[in-house]
């Protein structure tokens, strides 16, 4: 999706601010949200790339006036209501409707620590999955336009880059996000020259990394 979270290599979108010492979370109601977003993964409603693309469906001009986690927040409760765990009416007075069934959190205390301390991102078996692409390999990415989610970026679609390596085998994010399956790929990381994605006023030393998926590359 072309949409307001893609603003990579975009321009007049202001300076970056790099803040020295930034503390984990600015407010403990930061933290809070944090933990409200990992308590409710426990529910198994929803994943990383749909919770991504909930995300990028907020109204534009309140994605950009939202900080982070005020971000996540309106996402989750997006998503509370999308997969019917609460009614927008629970939500809004703090009380559960009439007749509702009680339900066990499947996040108990004593489980909390194990769950937040533990890796969370790992690929999948690679048997019966073979690569497409070895390193060295030059490669174009597809100049794509998805209505959905997707980890190809604008500045990158239809330039050419060299895969420097195989990542593992990962569910690819466009379909994932819309829970019609995970059509696990190999994922490269691929080494872009800065002058190819932006010209001759990038640095001719400057490279970009880029994590893509098996579909979003063709041979160069």
């Amino acid at each position: 999706m072309n949409g307001v979270h893609d603003v990579g290599g975009m321009q007049d979108m202001g300076p970056i601010h790099i803040e020295a010492n930034e503390p984990v979370f600015h407010a403990r109601w930061e933290g809070r949200v944090y933990a409200l977003n990992r308590a409710l993964g426990a529910w198994r409603k929803w994943n990383l790339d749909n919770s991504r693309w909930t995300q990028e469906t907020l109204p534009p001009a309140e994605y950009f006036t939202m900080s982070y986690y005020e971000r996540w927040y309106h996402r989750m409760l997006k998503q509370l209501i999308e997969s019917k765990l609460l009614t927008r009416a629970e939500i809004e007075t703090g009380k559960p409707a009439k007749g509702s069934a009680k339900l066990t959190p499947p996040l108990r205390a004593e489980e909390v620590i194990a769950t937040f301390t533990k890796a969370r991102f790992q690929g999948r078996s690679r048997a019966g999955t073979p690569p497409r692409f070895t390193a060295g390999q030059r490669v174009r990415a597809r100049n794509i336009h998805p209505p959905g989610h997707t980890r190809l970026p604008r500045y990158a679609r239809g330039h050419v880059g060299t895969i420097e390596s195989d990542q593992g085998v990962f569910a690819l994010p466009d379909t994932n996000a819309t829970f019609q399956g995970e059509n696990p790929q190999h994922v490269y990381s691929v080494r872009f020259e800065a002058r190819e994605l932006w010209g001759e006023q990038a640095r001719p030393q400057d490279v970009v990394y880029i994590d893509m998926w098996d579909s979003y590359l063709d041979p160069a």
